[in-house]
Formats: structure tokens, sequence, C-alpha cells
């Protein structure tokens, strides 16, 4: 049976009551207080203090301090008025055991609505602190939308600058040829002048009956004529055209561009070959590639994993789940047009539609409906993600999903509107 505390004291004034109770050696944190407007309860085993107070007081202004060895309470009144005594003598136990319950179910009360008050306290903190990384994100993203706005803004000028450059270096040229070849007409023009001024002496000196030839002349002659060429035969070689228009009609520029890259094509080609040949003969299995893969997808490195899946599939193009794992960490890092494309060839290959690969084909489409959602084409994700509703309509994740896109598109319809 508890020890009642007869040895507290306490104080008043108008409005306060100022109530000191020892703890009798006993620990603080064992202590447990109730207080209602009526009834005051320490309970700190083997010992308790209560008290039915005389007059009703406002318990959400109360206050009690814990502190060397006392509970000191600060009680303050409801109706400013000095009490005869701090008890109340009007009660039987009856009465007080009816305060008693009383005052518990409201404690139990008030502490439903503070936990309640803390929920929607919880809720609305995380909402804002939502609010607040979503728009860092979108701040985040705007700021990179800048920067590659600039890059592609300073490329397209440095690009301008160039072919200006190329082309004053063209019309340079051009002007220099047109140079030249002015100069090697007027010099062809003297020539023929010079010929023509000869020609018309030598026949006026024959008119005359006067000798022209001499030694000098005929020596000129034989200078100016060179010897007959020996007959001969050329053997000819035709390369085969690539393109089967004559030289021409072609586009010259397009062709060796076009001649370059198969270049290229055939040296990668060459080089991955030489690659696979290197391999150890358990890396030229496509499945102990594709475990490899998900060890490092689960341990967060992503490039490496895409490098396995990429392996695979170069021995492999069949396989539906290598190009499913690969959009996986495609979209862990952004990359998403990549991911779009390797969804879109999963699906491919996960035909004909049957139960057994329902689940990759949802996971495809809500892979490439997340990523379409991320470039901002919500139209495209909604289509994904109604197509991953009609494999599983009872997926309720996939169902908000979806409607939070349909209300964006619909508000984005509102504003254009």
């Amino acid at each position: 049976m508890p020890l009642a505390v007869k040895d507290h004291s306490w104080e008043q004034t108008d409005s306060v009551v100022y109530i000191s109770v020892p703890l009798k050696g006993v620990r603080a944190g064992k202590a447990d207080v109730v207080c209602t407007e009526d009834y005051l309860k320490v309970n700190f085993p083997p010992f308790i203090f209560e008290v039915f107070l005389f007059a009703p007081i406002d318990d959400s202004k109360s206050h009690a301090k814990i502190g060397n060895g006392v509970i000191m309470f600060t009680l303050y009144k409801k109706e400013e008025a000095l009490w005869e005594s701090l008890n109340t003598t009007k009660v039987d136990k009856e009465t007080m055991q009816s305060i008693r319950e009383k005052s518990i179910l409201k404690l139990q009360e008030k502490a439903q609505e503070e936990a309640k008050g803390k929920a929607v306290k919880k809720r609305e903190n995380e909402k804002y602190a939502l609010g607040v990384m979503m728009k860092i994100e979108e701040s985040e993203r705007k700021r990179i939308e800048d920067i590659k706005e600039a890059e592609c803004k300073k490329a397209s000028e440095e690009l301008e600058k160039l072919k200006e450059q190329k082309r004053i270096e063209e019309e340079e040229r051009k002007q220099e040829l047109l140079k030249e070849r002015k100069q090697i007409e007027e010099d062809r023009r003297r020539t023929q002048a010079k010929n023509k001024a000869n020609t018309t002496k030598s026949r006026t000196a024959l008119t005359r009956g006067e000798r022209t030839d001499n030694i000098f002349t005929k020596k000129v002659e034989e200078e100016a004529l060179p010897a007959p060429r020996s007959a001969g035969s050329i053997q000819i070689q035709f390369t085969p055209r690539v393109f089967p228009t004559a030289v021409r009609e072609s586009r010259i520029a397009e062709e060796e561009e076009w001649l370059h890259k198969q270049a290229e094509a055939r040296r990668a080609l060459n080089a991955a070959d030489s690659e696979l040949d290197d391999l150890k003969e358990e890396e030229k299995n496509p499945e102990w590639l594709k475990e490899k893969g998900n060890k490092l997808f689960a341990l967060g490195n992503y490039l490496a994993a895409i490098n396995a899946y990429s392996l695979a599939i170069r021995l492999n193009r069949k396989i539906p789940a290598l190009y499913l794992n690969r959009s996986a960490c495609h979209l862990k890092l952004r990359n998403l047009h990549k991911t779009i494309e390797d969804c879109s060839k999963a699906l491919e290959l996960l035909t004909p539609p049957v139960p057994d690969n329902s689940s990759s084909r949802i996971k495809a489409h809500l892979r490439r409906g997340t990523a379409f959602c991320e470039l901002e084409l919500y139209v495209e994700g909604l289509l994904d993600y109604e197509a991953a509703l009609k494999i599983d309509p009872s997926n309720i994740c996939v169902q908000d999903d979806a409607e939070k896109i349909r209300k964006i598109i619909q508000g984005s319809a509102s504003e254009s509107a």
C-alpha cells in the first residue's frame, strides 16, 4: 500500500498557488504526475501525494519543476480568490474515485491529441521538406539546362565563326586562282601576239626575196620540235564506286565522310573482336556476366554493371533481361534516353506477351514511363503507366502514380488554355 505524503507545503496569491512536495530520496525519473483542473497527484513509489483542489485551476498554463529532491508546482487559478485550504472537504469516496477516473481519461485524451498534433506536424514538416527538396532539384535542373544552353550557344557561335573563316579563306583562294588564271591568259596572249609578229615578219621577208634562215633560226626550230613519241598502251584499272552516281554528279565531301565512318566502324569491330578473344572462358558466358552485373548494381557501381551487361549483350543480343537490367543502371545515372532505348528493346524481345514475362514487361513499361516523365514527356510516360496497369490492374502504387501524371497533364493543359 502506498504511503501518503503529509509534509508538503503550499503558498498562494489571488491568482497562483505554489506547492512543494519532497521526493523522500526517490529519483526524479520515477515520479509520475497527473494534473487536471480539480485534481493533482504525484506517484513516486512507495509514496503518493494526492490533492482534490479547493477550486478549479488552468491546467494548460500550470506547470511543475523537479530539482534538489523537491517537486515545485505552480498552479494558476481560474478565478482570482484566496482559498480557505488546499484540499476540498466537499467530496466523499465515490466522488473522489470518479474524479480520479475522469482525470485519467482526460489525461489520456490529452496525450492522444498531442500525439495526433505531433503526427500532423511531422507530416507537415515532411511535406515542407519534400517541397524544399523539389525546389532545390528544380533549380539544379534549371541550372544544368542553362549551362547546356550556354554551351550549345557557345558551340554554335564557334561553328559560325569557323564557317565564316572557312568562307573567307575559300574566297581568298578563289581570288588567287583567278589572278593566276588571268596571269596565264595574259602570258598566253603575249606569246600569241609575239608569234604572230614573227610570222608576219617572216612573210614580209620572203615576199622581198630576202633569206631569213641562218644558223641560229635553224637551231631554234630544231629545239622547238620534239622527237616523235614511241607508240604504247596504258593499262587502266577503275576503282569500284561506293555510290552509284557519277563523280560529276556526286557530293565528294559527303562520300569521303561516309567512307571515313565506314573505316572507323571496321576498326571498332576488329578491336571488339580482339577484345572478345582476350576474355576468359567464364567471361564469355552471358549468364555469368549478367550475375556479375547484378552484384555490381547491388553495390551501387552502376557504370561497371553497365559494362558487364553490354559485354553480355554483345555475346547474345536475344536476352531481354540484359537490356532490362541495363536500363535500371541508366535510370540510376539519369541517362534517360538510353533508358528508353533499352526498355524498348526489352519489350521487343518480350514477345509474345504471356503470364511468365508479365513482371518483366511491367518493369520495362514503368522504367520507360519514368524516363519519359523525367524528360517532361508526360503524355508518353502516362501511356507506359497505363500499359503497366493493363498487365496488373490491381497495383495501387502504379494507379496513384498514373493519377499524378494525369493531374500534371491536365494542369499543363489548363495553363496553356
